[in-house]
């Protein structure tokens, strides 16, 4: 979930090979089952000779098991282990489980909590019930920049590293950025003033949701929470004007448990002194 670190050709500290074995896990997914050598291979972009020797020795580790019939692997206990230790170690999910319950209760709606992957959110936390179209769960990734959890994970970073963000999301989408960036520019303007971000239909057009940052003091995250449901359901209307200022409410309610809010800094408060609600501008180089 962290962040990616400094830029590998500069950085003396970093060990390749260990970024290599790493991608070779990551290229497992849910409901993935069995994935040989070329798959592997054609998800990491590494070389296929790269990736037998990488998956030979994660197999010595116990990390994969091999099916030999298939010619395939699959993820073992060891590597599942690595998952539930870092679950277990979030306390962000375990007490915001009740109030994610409550927020589900309440609006129909599948509440969850997740932190960065790259470029996409992934779910660590979901309250979801019998939520009509949203199948997500545990370990679940959505994209950043078209996501209410992935806008509002954005707009609760600091500017530096959102800047980053923003940059590797211009070089990924290519010719598809200024679409996705007029939505993040939106979400922007909507978590200043409402203080949650919305998502109506730009990653699914049938899914509808809001987006609220939680910034904690401890020098972890920043994580995002999202509730979402069925578009008929949870109409733009019902976004501003009651799931929102609900999400709204549940967070800042966690953040107090939590304790409090990671405290904005005399730069950062000068800077939207002078925004004059203009959040146009945080991106205005990355065009």
């Amino acid at each position: 979930m962290k962040r990616p670190g400094k830029k590998v050709a500069t950085d003396r500290s970093f060990v390749v090979a260990l970024s290599r074995g790493l991608d070779v896990l990551r290229a497992f997914r849910p409901n993935d089952g069995l994935l040989g050598n070329q798959e592997i291979a054609a998800r990491t972009n590494l070389p296929k000779p790269t990736v037998s020797r990488l998956t030979y020795t994660l197999t010595k580790l116990g990390y994969l098991t091999p099916v030999p019939r298939f010619e395939k692997y699959q993820l073992a206990p060891s590597a599942l282990s690595l998952g539930y230790a870092a679950l277990a170690n979030l306390g962000v999910r375990h007490l915001s489980e009740p109030f994610r319950e409550e927020v589900m209760r309440e609006t129909g709606g599948a509440v969850a909590v997740g932190g960065r992957d790259r470029l996409s959110m992934i779910y660590f936390g979901q309250s979801r019930g019998q939520t009509l179209g949203v199948q997500l769960d545990v370990g679940s990734r959505v994209p950043i920049a078209t996501t209410a959890m992935g806008r509002a994970y954005i707009w609760a970073l600091p500017e530096d590293e959102r800047g980053t963000l923003l940059r590797e999301l211009r070089e990924h989408y290519g010719s598809r950025w200024p679409r996705m960036r007029d939505g993040i520019e939106r979400a922007g303007e909507t978590v200043e003033k409402l203080g949650f971000a919305i998502s109506a239909g730009e990653w699914h057009d049938d899914i509808h949701a809001v987006g609220v940052g939680l910034k904690l003091n401890d020098g972890t995250g920043p994580y995002a929470f999202n509730c979402g449901a069925p578009a008929f359901r949870f109409t733009e209307d019902r976004l501003r004007n009651d799931i929102g200022p609900r999400l709204v409410a549940m967070v800042r309610n966690i953040e107090a448990a939590l304790g409090g809010a990671a405290p904005q800094s005399k730069k950062e408060q000068s800077k939207k002194l002078k925004a004059g609600g203009k959040v146009a501008r945080v991106v205005e180089g990355i065009r």
